[in-house]
């Protein structure tokens, strides 16, 4: 038997409303039968015995009897018994209530009468001595309403306890349903820097298992995590020394190469070695910013001043290439642009979009970094007049290894990925598209949400003369 229902709608809350509400309200119609049947015996049995006795009584009495007039309406709201006596043959010989005509009875003992539109409970009895028959009368209507007064005197805390009782449930039901939905965001929370394992104090013991499965199955993501990047790091460490000796070897064979096409071939022998060598600082890049991204703690940086370190310390490629390199800034900044996220991470995004533009532009072009307030908080764009990427390549470029075909640039294919992965680290999101004016791709990083600004002390504001002076 399954508690728990089929589909989207499976939900702990849902199942213990649908089934324990139903249950209450069980209880709640039981409990009002039992008191009406329970009251009903017991009202009966009472006022049957007075009955009784009080017909025993009259019948006992050999002399004429007097009885007093009682009027129907006392009958009814009161339950008034009254009296009837009857003659040898069956003749009607005195009555408290004249205007009821209640026949005289087959027999003796109690039963239910309907007569004149109403209905009596009779007890009739007869005189051994005198012959004469004696019948008391009470309005069944009058018992009817004793006994659902009383009952319902019985039932009305169940009644009014049962909706309080639902209420306290849905309440229950709604804490649990939170609880549980804290453990999930508490395991969502959870990525390859930073895999703690979920608090089990304040878990309900059913739970407590699966948590604790949760626990082992993030404790060996953790020791994954941290074997691979072991093993990136390792594995690049080991390879960097003997790519090392190979290019001095290379360099110090080059004086002795004759010209022509073995000239042709090591100058390819080269560049593949060059690019091993790029490859391996990319590995360790990548594996070094993994590790400290799992240390570092999350700071308030400021953006300006983080894109002017990075410009300064990219500005001796800019002068090997001969590409004007610089920080515009669009308007006037009256507040400092600050990010909260790991100083380390920003500064990764920013030097792999800078260099990967400085690369991709051809010698004597232009990369500017440019500064701006956004709808949703700072933008930084990283424009260059390089050639830009085919619109059909552009949702594959943040892939790790690849590189656009064609492009002749050497490199690992591993800047983008790991700008991409720093930025989603730091709450922002990369964008690539091609400039529409002439040939060149605008990079463009913004905050997923709102970012918090803070008044700033003037700043120089750094314009198309570029923040360093241009390669000439």
């Amino acid at each position: 038997m399954r508690i728990l229902s089929r589909g989207p709608v499976c939900s702990l809350q849902r199942a213990l409303l649908l089934w324990l509400v139903p249950l209450f309200l069980l209880v709640g119609a039981a409990s009002a039968a039992l008191s009406y049947w329970t009251y009903n015996r017991m009202v009966g049995s009472f006022m049957d015995e007075q009955m009784e006795r009080l017909g025993e009584s009259i019948a006992a009495q050999d002399e004429h009897v007097a009885l007093p007039r009682i009027q129907l309406e006392r009958m009814h709201s009161w339950g008034v018994y009254a009296a009837q006596v009857w003659t040898r043959d069956r003749q009607l010989d005195v009555t408290s209530v004249p205007d009821v005509a209640v026949p005289l009875a087959a027999g003796p003992g109690l039963r239910d009468i309907e007569s004149g539109g109403n209905r009596w409970r009779v007890y009739t009895t007869q005189s051994a001595t005198t012959g004469k028959s004696v019948q008391v009368l009470q309005s069944g209507a009058f018992r009817q309403k004793l006994v659902v007064e009383r009952a319902g005197a019985a039932v009305a805390p169940v009644l009014i306890l049962l909706p309080l009782a639902i209420l306290i449930l849905w309440g229950v039901a709604q804490t649990l349903s939170r609880e549980i939905r804290a453990i999930g965001e508490k395991a969502a929370q959870q990525d390859e820097n930073s895999i703690t394992e979920l608090p089990l104090s304040g878990v309900p013991g059913e739970i407590a298992p699966l948590v604790e499965s949760f626990n082992t199955l993030l404790a060996r993501l953790r020791v994954a995590f941290a074997t691979q990047r072991r093993f990136v790091q390792d594995a690049a460490h080991e390879l960097r020394t003997p790519i090392t000796a190979v290019a001095l070897q290379l360099e110090n064979v080059r004086c002795d190469l004759p010209q022509g096409a073995c000239a042709q071939s090591f100058a390819q022998l080269e560049a593949g070695v060059s690019r091993a060598q790029r490859l391996v600082d990319q590995l360790l890049k990548l594996s070094r910013n993994e590790a400290v991204a799992s240390l570092e703690p999350v700071v308030a940086v400021d953006l300006q001043a983080q894109v002017h370190q990075s410009v300064d310390g990219l500005i001796a490629l800019a002068d090997q290439r001969h590409i004007d390199l610089g920080v515009e800034v669009d308007t006037p900044v009256t507040t400092a642009l600050v990010l909260r996220c790991a100083a380390s991470d920003l500064r990764s995004v920013l030097d792999n979009l800078i260099e990967n533009a400085l690369r991709y532009t051809p010698e004597g072009g232009v990369v500017d970094v440019r500064l701006s307030q956004g709808a949703q908080g700072p933008v930084v764009e990283v424009v260059d007049t390089g050639p830009g990427i085919p619109p059909d390549q552009l949702g594959r470029v943040f892939d790790r290894f690849f590189r656009v075909p064609g492009n002749g640039t050497r490199g690992s294919g591993l800047g983008l990925s790991i700008a991409q992965t720093a930025a989603q680290r730091c709450g922002l999101r990369i964008q690539l598209r091609n400039r529409s004016d002439r040939s060149g791709l605008v990079a463009r990083l913004e905050p997923l949400a709102p970012a918090r600004t803070e008044p700033a002390a003037a700043a120089p504001a750094v314009g198309p003369a570029h923040a360093a002076a241009a390669a000439s």
